[in-house]
């Protein structure tokens, strides 16, 4: 069963928008827990638009489940991330003004940048996984840079998958394929929904994460986080 890391990224954007501490955070992440999500995952950006620095400090000393912390590892993410230790960390590409995430990494241009970063979270216990397209280059470069993981930058999927599903997973399967045989781990993430994860966890071989944030919030205010959190781990199961 692939596990379920929830990211809580637009629950910081809603407690920022009046400022306070309304919804609490580290108490929503308690309950995502509690309900049985396996994760949680933040993305702290520069900008600290939504996740603070301060926020992955905090959390680190709460959450119970498996921690992730995502993001771009200029210095100060790096310098974060080796002080809070969090169970993985995942490598992400994003400009420094990136709405959202875009694109994965050109593993093989950037194979000595990564391979650095990722042998320093190593020496501190970290597992690293590295946000990629569903290329089969860029796969093979991951697995050049020591990474334990990729992740699998899943908007095509989503965007594909209401008009011809079968077309839309494809080349997420021979990315998969390619993984498993290289060793590398699976994690997927990115427009992943109630509508389309099953599908995806079906025909991905070897998933073991999803980390969903978005969709899985906007699904919340219809059904409530408690029901949310179920409904993915049934579609999971």
């Amino acid at each position: 069963m692939a596990r379920l890391s929830v990211n809580v990224n637009k629950i910081a954007t809603l407690r920022n928008a009046r400022g306070g501490n309304v919804p609490n955070l580290l108490k929503v992440a308690a309950d995502i827990e509690k309900f049985g999500a396996q994760g949680i995952t933040v993305h702290p950006r520069p900008d600290e638009r939504h996740i603070r620095y301060q926020d992955t400090r905090d959390l680190t000393k709460t959450v119970t489940t498996e921690f992730n912390v995502e993001g771009n590892p200029n210095q100060k993410f790096i310098d974060l991330v080796i002080e809070t230790k969090p169970d993985q960390v995942t490598l992400v590409p994003d400009a420094i003004d990136a709405i959202t995430s875009n694109a994965g990494w050109n593993t093989i241009k950037n194979k000595e940048f990564l391979s650095e970063v990722i042998t320093e979270f190593k020496k501190h216990g970290i597992r690293t996984s590295i946000f990629v397209d569903p290329v089969n280059e860029m796969i093979e470069g991951a697995a050049l840079t020591g990474a334990d993981r990729i992740e699998l930058y899943t908007e095509a999927f989503a965007e594909g998958y209401t008009t011809n599903k079968e077309k839309a997973i494809h080349p997420y399967i021979e990315a998969a394929r390619l993984a498993n045989k290289l060793g590398l781990g699976i994690n997927a993430g990115h427009d992943l929904s109630l509508d389309n994860i099953k599908y995806f966890n079906e025909n991905i071989p070897n998933l073991l994460e999803v980390s969903i944030g978005h969709a899985l919030i906007c699904e919340s205010l219809y059904f409530g986080l408690d029901n949310v959190i179920n409904m993915y781990l049934n579609k999971l199961s």
